[in-house]
């Protein structure tokens, strides 16, 4: 009997669950396992770290396209990357009257297609050191690499950093990001 309970146990401290009768390679990303059966939505809820992320995308009612089959990428700004913001942004972007502006700068963090960081490095190659992606909102990123990180510059000269690369989902893929990108 002890044996089974140290099996199970270390059942759960794998970073593998079983779902859907395979094996899923899970990633944690703020406190909670990403699992790749589920779409970017329902493991986002789950991130302690993401929960302004959350509430801006249900804000703007983007819930049921981060939803859809996709595939997206989306490049997820940590709590701590929308704390970086002027104090008060968050709260009066996420009022009802701001909706097209916050669903602009959510659109922004989103690239159609499902882009791991080998992919992208790949671009950054073919591109001579930096490589352009299109956001679904229409705007483009510029992702260049800095050492060993992956970093992202928006249209106005920002950067962000890949903290947590490559999370798949059924969906898409997150890559978590330490700064709010902004669209011109």
């Amino acid at each position: 009997m002890k044996k089974i309970a140290i099996l199970v146990m270390a059942a759960f401290a794998m970073n593998a669950t079983m779902a859907q009768g395979k094996m899923e390679k899970t990633v944690e990303v703020g406190g909670a396992l990403m699992y790749p059966s589920k779409n970017i939505v329902e493991n986002a809820v789950n991130s302690k770290d993401h929960t302004t992320l959350v509430a801006a995308v249900k804000a703007a009612d983007l819930v049921g396209t981060l939803q859809s089959a996709g595939p997206f990428t989306v490049f997820a700004p940590t709590n701590a990357a929308f704390d970086k913001l002027p104090k008060g942004t968050v709260e009066t972007l996420v009022k009802p009257e701001n909706k097209a502006l916050l669903t602009k700068i959510l659109t922004y963090h989103v690239v159609a297609g499902k882009y791991n960081t080998k992919d992208i490095a790949r671009l950054i190659i073919e591109g001579n050191g930096s490589a352009q992606l299109k956001t679904v909102e229409g705007g483009t990123l510029t992702a260049t690499m800095k050492k060993k990180k992956l970093v992202l510059t928006d249209e106005k000269g920002g950067t962000s950093v890949v903290t947590i690369a490559d999370v798949n989902q059924s969906n898409g893929l997150i890559q978590v990001i330490d700064t709010v990108l902004m669209p011109k």
